[in-house]
């Protein structure tokens, strides 16, 4: 039988430590408690099962802390989300995409001249390697864009051989530029490939969002004018998804990191894994929801599915796994929703009809206030794609998009760590025994 407590070491000491004393079969062994800025107090197991023969274990590493950052700390309880210590609502609302990226790669806000060198060094590294147009014809036209991402971003490193070594300072961050630089050239692209329609090629005189956009809906018979309301949206949607932490997909290019792999390889690892439904699909599933209630006066119906126990159907885009209270990412973007919707109308689109009046439905029931299950990010994301005209195919895509730059952000700040370690899950193995083969003639 094992116990586990913690307290105050002597507090005469210059430095006063926790410690968590764990005892098992007898023997009592003393466990450093590390205390981070925000958050948590964090057991050190790390020289548990040199010291006791005993692992942990945590299925989905929900009580694990696998690395240090400094990069994003969430509070799913106070509903609170910061990068580098600024809160998002203030960064989607003050900032923009760019200054948020140099905000996590650098870890501090940038002066006039720094963002300046920063933006031109991104819009100037835009366009993909001529011989890269090659490989989307290569799949199939009904491929899913993100089978189509994974695979060009994962083959980036057959063509950028100068920014591989990640023991390269220089080539790090090379890497880091050419992938938030790229990114939306291959999103596009990869739209572009499955409609049938010809790649258009970025330009440097338009801003980030605008230029992606642009990217996916011009064409070369008719250039396509970049609405400002709807680029502040894009750009804003980029901004909410830009990093979450140690989610599935960050953690997946943290793990694939920890071998030495290249950047590229890393980042197509981390596509991979937000492909999953579970992860990357959120705003896909709440689209596919709207179209399942499909007009507004069966609205009530799936209310009350809601609100029934024994019925499955749930409610996609409301509440969140991590925020216990209200997603702050939702407030910021609900406002362009709301500027998107007016300027696109919703009269001739039944879909974000439904979504309108049940968003109104769902914030005036008391059953969804007492449960917490407001809107989040993923219901405003979804539904300002779908009135740009995006396909529900696309929306992982845009995510992916914007969520390099912090798996990016993490890939580098894990490659600086001196303290690095090839990540090794341990089990809990429940199989079979030792046994000795037996001759086939003898089962």
């Amino acid at each position: 039988m094992a116990r586990l407590y913690w307290e105050d070491e002597n507090v005469m000491t210059d430095k006063p430590q926790k410690t968590a004393s764990l005892t098992l079969d007898g023997k009592t062994y003393e466990l450093p408690v590390i205390s981070p800025t925000a958050g948590p107090d964090v057991i050190d197991i790390r020289k548990l099962y040199a010291q006791a023969n005993v692992f942990t274990y945590d299925p989905g590493f929900t009580s694990t802390a696998a690395c240090d950052s400094t990069i994003t700390f969430i509070d799913g309880d106070l509903g609170e989300l910061l990068h580098r210590g600024y809160p998002i609502d203030q960064l989607a609302s003050k900032s923009h995409y760019l200054e948020v990226c140099f905000l996590l790669l650098y870890g501090h806000l940038p002066e006039a001249g720094e963002l300046e060198t920063f933006e031109s060094l991104v819009t100037n590294h835009t366009m993909l390697h001529e011989q890269m147009v090659h490989l989307f014809r290569g799949f199939r036209r009904d491929a899913h864009p993100m089978a189509i991402m994974t695979g060009v971003v994962g083959a980036m490193s057959a063509f950028y051989h100068d920014s591989t070594d990640i023991n390269d300072p220089h080539q790090r961050e090379v890497a880091s530029i050419r992938l938030i630089a790229k990114m939306p050239t291959i999103a596009a692209m990869a739209f572009k490939y499955t409609v049938g329609q010809p790649f258009v090629y970025p330009r440097n005189d338009i801003d980030y969002a605008s230029n992606f956009l642009r990217m996916c809906f011009a064409v070369p018979a008719e250039d396509y004018e970049v609405n400002p309301i709807l680029a502040r949206a894009m750009d804003r949607i980029f901004t909410l998804h830009a990093d979450h932490e140690q989610n599935a997909s960050t953690s997946t290019v943290r793990l694939a990191s920890s071998s030495g792999a290249n950047p590229f390889a890393c980042i197509a690892a981390g596509i991979a894994c937000l492909w999953g439904p579970a992860h990357g699909g959120a705003n896909q599933a709440c689209l596919e929801m709207l179209n399942e209630i499909g007009t507004v006066d069966r609205i009530p119906e799936f209310i009350a599915r809601a609100k029934d126990k024994n019925d499955p159907f749930r409610l996609m885009g409301f509440g969140h796994r991590v925020y216990k209270n209200i997603d702050p990412r939702a407030k910021v973007l609900k406002e362009s929703a709301d500027e998107v919707l007016e300027l696109l109308g919703v009269e001739n689109n039944p879909i974000l009809q439904v979504a309108k009046e049940l968003e109104a439905a769902a914030l005036a029931d008391p059953y969804f206030a007492e449960k917490k299950l407001f809107p989040n990010v993923d219901f405003y994301s979804g539904i300002i794609l779908e009135a740009m005209g995006f396909p529900t195919s696309m929306f992982t895509p845009i995510f992916a998009l914007s969520r390099t730059v912090g798996w990016i952000s993490q890939w580098k700040e894990m490659i600086s760590d001196p303290a690095m370690k090839i990540g090794r899950p341990r089990q809990l193995y429940c199989g079979e025994v030792a046994r000795d083969y037996v001759d086939i003639e003898n089962r």
